[in-house]
C-alpha cells in the first residue's frame, strides 16, 4: 500500500486561517474566496521575516536613513545584474512607496504637464483611474492576440503618439495576461517612441515571477536609446509577498533623468517605509531560494487552472501565463448576463476582478489570482462551475 503524497506547506493553509480581518484580499467579502488582489496566500520568506524581526529588535523604526537607501540600491543593482544581465548604477535606484508613485513621477516630472498617456489594455486597473486624477488623460490601446499570446498593437501605439500622447506605460511581464514581451517587440516599441520624442514608464514589478526560466529583458537595457527615454518602476512586493510594507524602486537610466530626480526626489523617497526597505533588501539578497520554491508551486497552479477552467467552465478561454500569478479568463461564451465577476461573487462566493475595470474591450473577462492553496483554487472553480450550471448557462 502506497502512502499519500505529503501536502505542500503552501497547500496546507486553510480558508479559516486566511479569511481574517487583517487581510484586505479576504476581508472585503467575508466568507467568500478572495482571488482578486494580486498578493499570495503563502506567507513570507523566512529570510525576510528574520530581517524584519532584527530591525524591530534594533529599534530601526525611524525615518529611512541614507545608508539604508544606499544598501537597497546596491541589492537592487545586484539582482538586476545577476538575473537580467542589466548593469544598474546603485545610485540611480531610488526608494519610493510603490510602483504607482513611480508612475506619478514619470508623467509629472518627465513629461509635459497634462500630456496624454498611452495605456495598453487590458491594464492594471489603477493605471486607468490614477493618471486622469493627476491631470494626464489616458489613451487606451487594446492589445492584439497572436497565436494565443497578447501583444501590443504597435500601429495604434504609433497613432496615439502621433495624436499627442507623450508617454507609454509598458507593463512587462504584462498584467493581467502574463505575457513576457520579447526583445524584438521591445525594439519595435523603442523605434516608435523615439521617432515621436516620447517617453516610457516601464512597470517591471512582475519580472521575478517567470516560469521555466523564461528570459526577461528590462526595457531600459535594450539600448542607449531606451535608456535615454525610460523611467523604470519595480519592487520586491509581488514576488516576495510584501506589498503592505510600501517600498518600491524607481530607476533612472540616464544622467539627465538622474540630475532632474535630484531636484524633487526627497519628497518622493520620503514615502518609502523603513521596514519595507529592510524587507526588500533581504528579498533581493537572500530571498531567491524561497522565490524558487514559490515559482515551482505556482507553475503547477497555473496548469491546474487550465484543467479547472476546462472541466468547470467549458467554453471559457484561458491561456497559461508565461509569468505572474494572474489568470485572465474570457467568459464571454458562457452567456452570463451582466458582469461575470459580479455573477461569480453572488452565485459562487468567489471574488474576482471584473474585466471591464481593466479597459475597453475587456468586458466578459475576469482576472483571477491563483496564488492560493490548490485545494482552495479547486473549491473556487467547482463553485463557479456549479453556479453556471444552476443558471442554465452550460449545455
Amino acid at each position: 500500500m502506497t502512502s499519500a503524497s505529503p501536502v505542500h506547506p503552501f497547500d496546507a493553509r486553510t480558508r479559516l486561517f486566511l479569511d481574517r480581518p487583517q487581510s484586505r484580499k479576504w476581508s472585503l467579502h467575508p466568507g467568500h474566496i478572495g482571488a482578486w488582489v494580486a498578493e499570495m496566500d503563502f506567507g513570507v520568506a523566512p529570510e525576510i521575516a528574520e530581517a524584519l524581526h532584527r530591525a524591530i529588535d534594533d529599534e530601526n523604526l525611524g525615518y529611512l536613513s541614507p545608508p539604508q537607501a544606499a544598501e537597497l540600491g546596491e541589492a537592487t543593482s545586484e539582482w538586476m545584474r545577476d538575473e537580467y544581465d542589466w548593469a544598474v548604477d546603485p545610485e540611480r535606484v531610488h526608494p519610493v512607496s510603490d510602483v504607482m508613485a513611480a508612475l506619478g513621477v514619470a508623467v509629472q516630472e518627465y513629461a509635459p504637464a497634462g500630456s496624454p498617456v498611452i495605456v495598453p489594455t487590458p491594464a492594471y486597473m489603477p493605471f486607468l483611474t490614477y493618471l486622469p486624477a493627476i491631470g494626464h488623460p489616458v489613451i487606451e490601446v487594446p492589445g492584439v492576440e497572436v497565436d494565443g499570446r497578447w501583444q501590443h498593437d504597435l500601429q495604434r501605439i504609433d497613432e496615439a503618439f502621433a495624436a499627442g500622447a507623450r508617454t507609454l506605460v509598458l507593463c512587462n511581464p504584462h498584467n493581467p495576461t502574463g505575457t513576457i514581451v520579447g526583445r524584438d517587440e521591445l525594439e519595435a516599441i523603442a523605434e516608435i517612441v523615439e521617432r515621436h520624442g516620447g517617453r516610457v514608464f516601464a512597470d517591471e514589478i512582475h519580472a521575478p515571477l517567470r516560469y521555466e526560466g523564461a528570459p526577461f529583458v528590462p526595457y531600459a537595457s535594450v539600448s542607449e536609446v531606451t535608456a535615454a527615454h525610460t523611467v523604470t518602476g519595480t519592487s520586491a512586493s509581488k514576488a516576495w509577498n510584501i506589498p503592505g510594507l510600501k517600498a518600491a524602486q524607481l530607476i533612472t537610466s540616464n544622467e539627465a533623468d538622474q540630475q532632474l530626480y535630484k531636484r524633487f526626489g526627497f519628497a518622493v523617497q520620503h514615502g518609502a517605509a523603513t521596514l519595507g526597505v529592510v524587507a526588500s533588501t533581504a528579498a533581493y539578497r537572500s530571498g531567491k531560494p524561497w522565490l524558487t520554491e514559490v515559482i515551482a508551486h505556482l507553475d503547477g497552479s497555473r496548469r491546474q487552472l487550465a484543467t479547472l477552467v476546462e472541466e468547470h467552465l467549458p467554453g471559457a478561454v484561458y491561456h497559461v501565463p508565461e509569468a505572474t500569478y494572474i489568470g485572465w479568463i474570457d467568459t464571454s461564451a458562457l452567456g452570463i448576463l451582466g458582469p461575470p465577476a459580479e455573477f461569480f461573487r453572488e452565485q459562487a462566493g468567489v471574488v474576482l476582478t471584473e474585466g471591464r475595470l481593466l479597459g475597453r474591450g475587456a468586458e466578459g473577462h475576469v482576472r483571477v489570482v491563483f496564488a492560493t492553496p490548490r485545494p482552495i483554487l479547486e473549491e473556487a472553480f467547482v463553485a463557479m462551475g456549479d453556479a453556471v450550471r444552476r443558471a442554465g448557462l452550460v449545455v
